[in-house]
């Protein structure tokens, strides 16, 4: 058996996560269809994260054993021949028996996109989170400050998270403004479920001047994730890229989340 790892691009809208689920479409089941008319035999994939529902992706890493030879060109152009439109298997290398999509992992890179403007988007509705309320991104940016560091996130954590620890390490968290886009970057060691649409939620909150600045650094003080307000919507929310030992030698995601919705950042 030779292990394979790939680096897969998805549009998340019409998909009800990463995770196989009967009778709902998933990311996985489809790569999962697709890869095993490439083999001729049915091929089980294991994700670096699972996305939540309408998440999009960039640079999400998987990898699969396989009996059947063939060549890295084989598996993308062959895989991405039965894939739709809004899955794409971007490259795939074999790569060690100890490497694991997950396990392997040291970081990981997210990115949150607001389109913030009065009116809302007629055009890529599902790949922005439309936020109407101004949002000043210096406050934001001033709130999140305080979130960077190793902590206990349970305030930004779902109540069905699985994880079996709340304590994660941010190594960095910016916000910046494009015209009217707004582009939240997040690279932390691991991400708790719906830790980022936590952020993302309470930093609207403050951008909208709705909260003080300091609400961020009481969230996180409290534990609690009723102190930390809604949740943001998950069509701005992309999984970027993720970090791997350089001996494993996995391609860096090149993609660049905003540089496909040029016209939202005129000025």
């Amino acid at each position: 058996m030779t292990r394979w790892a790939l680096g897969v691009e998805y549009d998340g809208a019409r998909f009800c996560g990463w995770q196989s689920q009967a009778g709902v479409p998933t990311v996985q089941d489809a790569l999962e269809r697709a890869l095993a008319q490439v083999a001729c035999a049915p091929i089980r994939v294991v994700a670096a994260g699972r996305t939540d529902t309408g998440v999009h992706a960039l640079g999400q890493v998987v990898h699969f054993d396989s009996d059947a030879e063939r060549r890295p060109e084989a598996f993308v152009r062959g895989t991405n021949a039965h894939l739709g439109c809004d899955v794409a298997v971007l490259w795939a290398r074999v790569v060690p028996d100890d490497f694991h999509a997950r396990f392997s992992a040291r970081a990981r890179r997210y990115r949150y996109l607001w389109l913030n403007r009065r009116v809302r988007p007629a055009l890529f509705r599902d790949q922005v989170s439309f936020e109407y309320r101004p949002l000043d991104t210096a406050r934001m940016e001033a709130a999140a400050a305080a979130l960077i560091g190793r902590h206990d996130f349970s305030a930004f954590r779902a109540a069905q998270c699985q994880a079996k620890t709340p304590v994660r390490t941010i190594h960095s968290l910016t916000i910046e403004r494009r015209g009217p886009l707004i582009v939240m970057g997040i690279h932390a060691d691991a991400f708790l479920h719906h830790m980022v649409r936590n952020i993302a939620g309470v930093l609207a909150a403050i951008g909208a001047g709705e909260r003080p600045v300091a609400w961020a650094a009481e969230v996180l003080a409290s534990c609690e994730r009723a102190a930390g307000g809604i949740t943001a919507s998950p069509h701005g929310l992309y999984l970027e890229a993720v970090d791997y030992p350089e001996r494993y030698e996995i391609p860096v995601s090149s993609g660049v989340v905003g540089a496909g919705l040029p016209f939202f950042c005129r000025r």
